[in-house]
């Protein structure tokens, strides 16, 4: 079984293609795609690019020309419920995008003609990806916070305090709290979930998606995000080979 490893940023895939085995780089839909192993376990890496659309034809790509039969993603995204600190990690329970707005023809954020406002991550896949985030972090020795709920997807970087207290609002007076915000997992749901193909999505939080949300972004991709993002990958692909020993 091959399992696709969606990275949003190009520091977090690098750790991942050092440990990659039997290396082989494709090339298709103008990106860039690596087949290979980790721990004995069939996977193929990529950038989702940045955007919902970019990301959706990266997802499309991994499902139609790789034969990808699960699909894990890592970034980094803006924390915006009340608990969630910079530093912390969001493992999706779902996806919502806090930019579908169809109405009147359909009601906000329902996604047209799917009768729904969210696509649910697999519930096995995510509970190894949240298993996989502690241990991971474990390993590192941070005390970092482990959150595992909705995260909110859309076409803008939310870099404004007032901008991402209207948008918790709006979300959570239609029932749809979310605890981080972020720009492509909404995309991957759907196309994962058009396809029946498993997913799930662990977010690190870089910002409070406030005034603050560009500062030292390239230093804390390279020193926090990235790490993350390998001890947790690593971990994940490491029980996945376990089971299937």
């Amino acid at each position: 079984m091959t399992t696709a490893i969606l990275s949003a940023l190009a520091e977090e895939q690098q750790g991942l293609l050092e440990l990659l085995q039997h290396a082989q780089r494709v090339r298709r839909a103008g990106r860039e795609f690596w087949l290979g192993e980790l721990h004995g376990t069939p996977v193929v890496l990529a950038l989702s690019r940045i955007g919902k659309v970019a990301a959706a034809t990266t997802a499309t790509t991994l499902i139609e020309a790789f034969g990808a039969q699960r699909l894990v993603f890592t970034g980094v995204a803006g924390g915006i419920g009340a608990d969630v600190q910079v530093g912390d990690v969001v493992v999706a329970t779902e996806f919502v995008q806090h930019d579908m707005d169809a109405s009147p023809l359909f009601p906000r954020y329902q996604i047209p003609l799917y009768d729904r406002e969210r696509f649910a991550c697999d519930a096995a896949l995510a509970q190894a990806l949240l298993g996989a985030t502690r241990a991971g972090l474990g390993q590192l020795e941070l005390p970092a916070t482990v959150h595992h709920g909705l995260i909110a997807s859309g076409d803008r970087f939310v870099s404004a305090a007032e901008e991402a207290r209207a948008l918790h609002a709006a979300l959570s007076d239609a029932g749809h709290a979310p605890l981080a915000v972020e720009m492509e997992g909404a995309a991957v749901a759907q196309v994962c979930h058009d396809y029946g193909v498993p997913f799930a999505a662990m977010r690190t939080i870089s910002d409070r998606a406030d005034d603050t949300a560009h500062v030292d972004f390239p230093k804390f991709v390279t020193e926090v995000a990235s790490r993350y993002a390998l001890a947790i990958v690593d971990e994940f692909v490491r029980e996945l080979n376990k089971s299937r020993a």
